[in-house]
């Protein structure tokens, strides 16, 4: 049985073309600066995003906690939507290593409103803890891969802006944003002081995010990398790869949308589940269902199907460069036998 495999874009596979850059990297010392094939990555990741520096680390995560540590100071305040991935998903890191207080928002489908966030805002005084950062995600993870309009992220830099905040974004996927607004991620990154983008998602390194900001702000960055474990030797024969992430695989993340958006439409027509195809712009799929998510999901792996339950009546879809029409194909008809079984 095929197994078609939609827990994550983590999961996507090396190209050849990222073997052979692997074997055939120049090679050097990342923590002292002279690994040629990193340094490109930096250079090119930096200019592709509209910034001055960019910095190679091993996870998203680690790229987030260090942009949070380098903008606030132990004991500040961050404004964050209550279902983001920096809060969600990284094992408590904000308190941990920067030491912040999260003031979560309530948001529209990953969105925080404005006005909400700017109401939000605090003042350091002898009661309550000074206001630094607003920190946004892009596109959005638990929301099923919203993006962020502009002029909401043209609004959240004139608040910031206004009170003398940072604004740092989780962009995991935001190249997967950019590809769905038609925009040049230049425009988004336009907005903001920092941003992580992962390499190992939708852009198929094996390994790898890119944090990228002002030089200044990157100097920072690369000490507390190296604080937290991050500073790796011969790296570039992983950063090979991130290079051909970023000159070959962002344009073909159009196919993943549209595969993702055929998934959504015919899911959704079937009894027992419900998509929302309008709100699922990029390449996650979130299916409501009748039943125990957990339960369909097991289900759905018997027929060589593999998702995640993200809540209780709540499935998550992924595409990614492993799932081709075939794949699109055999999911439906997944969900057209559970459907029809009643599950």
């Amino acid at each position: 049985m095929k197994i078609v495999d939609l827990r994550s874009d983590t999961v996507t596979r090396p190209t050849p073309e990222m073997y052979e850059a692997m074997v055939n990297a120049k090679l050097g010392d990342d923590v002292l600066g002279d690994d040629p094939t990193v340094c490109e990555l930096e250079r090119l990741g930096a200019e592709k995003l509209g910034m001055e520096a960019s910095l190679f680390v091993p996870s998203g995560t680690m790229g987030n906690q260090i942009a949070l540590a380098v903008h606030a100071k132990p004991g500040d305040a961050i404004i964050i939507e209550e279902e983001a991935h920096v809060i969600y998903y990284e094992v408590g890191g904000p308190a941990i290593f920067s030491n912040v207080l999260t003031w979560t928002l309530p948001s529209d489908r990953g969105v925080m409103c404005p006005d909400t966030v700017e109401r939000r805002i605090t003042k350091a005084n002898l009661h309550t803890p000074g206001t630094s950062l607003i920190c946004i995600e892009d596109s959005h993870n638990r929301a099923g891969g919203t993006v962020i309009p502009l002029d909401y992220l043209h609004a959240y830099r004139q608040i910031a802006d206004k009170h003398g905040l940072k604004v740092h974004a989780d962009g995991a996927r935001m190249f997967n944003a950019a590809v769905a607004q038609g925009v040049d991620i230049r425009m988004i990154t336009g907005h903001l002081d920092s941003v992580s983008v992962c390499l190992s998602k939708g852009l198929r390194s094996p390994v790898g995010s890119l944090l990228v900001g002002s030089s200044e702000f990157i100097e920072s960055a690369r000490i507390w990398r190296k604080r937290l474990g991050g500073g790796m030797r011969q790296s570039g024969i992983l950063a090979a790869c991130g290079i051909v992430s970023l000159t070959k695989m962002i344009e073909r993340l159009a196919e993943d949308h549209q595969r993702c958006n055929r998934l959504s439409t015919e899911i959704g027509k079937l009894t027992g589940f419900t998509t929302e195809p309008e709100h699922n712009p990029t390449n996650l799929c979130m299916v409501e269902t009748k039943t125990s998510a957990s339960v369909v999901a097991d289900r759905l792996g018997t027929l060589g199907i593999w998702a995640f339950a993200v809540g209780p009546n709540r499935l998550r879809l992924v595409t990614h460069a492993d799932v081709d029409n075939e794949s699109v194909d055999q999911t439906i008809e997944a969900f057209r036998q559970l459907s029809q079984a009643g599950d």
